[in-house]
């Protein structure tokens, strides 16, 4: 029961996230992620000019990501439905299109190579059991049921999350789980990360940051 409910509402929240987005402009958001728009950072001063990001910053890859998943960011950055004292003020000045070009940019960079892990066996099989198969009997489904074969997204509601760097992973985990995240599609993160323990959620961090990444088209 649980499993089919959960289908229906995926089938529903990908439906509803294919609605068609104005064509953001890669090369005029190349010169925003270098200058900014004059009221805050620019993109590069913390994910990069390539978009690669940084993990111990806890700063996330935006190479290679879905445009539309990007986009829609940050747009809940200016609307305040997500949260960021770092991400609001650099982006609450974008215009619309500004946005989308942004968004265009960082999609249409060349993913940076992953790292391979040296954490243990224990950890990376935990993490895979939870990241492939999931845990029904705590009603946690598998990474992948949501963001699509090889954990490499689907449009503008499930990012790419394979090849993520692993801090940035856990924060967002964390965040869905104290509440200070909310704005995943019907709460189904919200959901997820309440049944992870922070061993699990470690495990499933560190499994998906050595994963290789599959850029789909139009980015992750």
């Amino acid at each position: 029961m649980f499993k089919s409910g959960l289908r229906l509402m995926l089938a529903g929240v990908v439906l509803a996230s294919g609605t068609a987005q104005a064509a953001g402009v890669a090369a005029d958001g190349q010169k925003i992620v270098m200058q900014g728009d004059g009221s805050g950072a620019p993109c590069l001063a913390c994910h990069g000019m390539d978009g690669a990001g940084n993990d111990a910053g806890g700063f996330p890859r935006l190479a290679g990501l879905s445009a539309e998943y990007l986009a829609k960011q940050m747009q809940d950055y200016n609307a305040g439905t997500r949260v960021s004292p770092i991400m609001q003020p650099n982006v609450d000045n974008l215009s619309e299109q500004q946005i989308l070009d942004v968004a265009a940019y960082y999609a249409s960079q060349p993913v940076p190579a992953v790292k391979a892990s040296s954490a243990s066996e224990e950890v990376l099989a935990l993490g895979e059991k939870l990241a492939l198969r999931g845990d029904w009997s705590k009603h946690v489904p598998s990474c992948n049921s949501c963001h699509g074969p090889g954990n490499a997204g689907v449009g503008s509601a499930f990012p790419g999350i394979a090849g993520q760097h692993p801090t940035y992973i856990r924060q967002q985990l964390k965040a869905w789980q104290s509440g200070s995240r909310h704005n995943d599609p019907v709460q189904l993160m919200t959901g997820v990360a309440e049944r992870l323990t922070d061993a699990e959620i470690e495990a499933v961090a560190t499994y998906l940051a050595a994963q290789p990444v599959t850029v789909v088209e139009g980015g992750q």
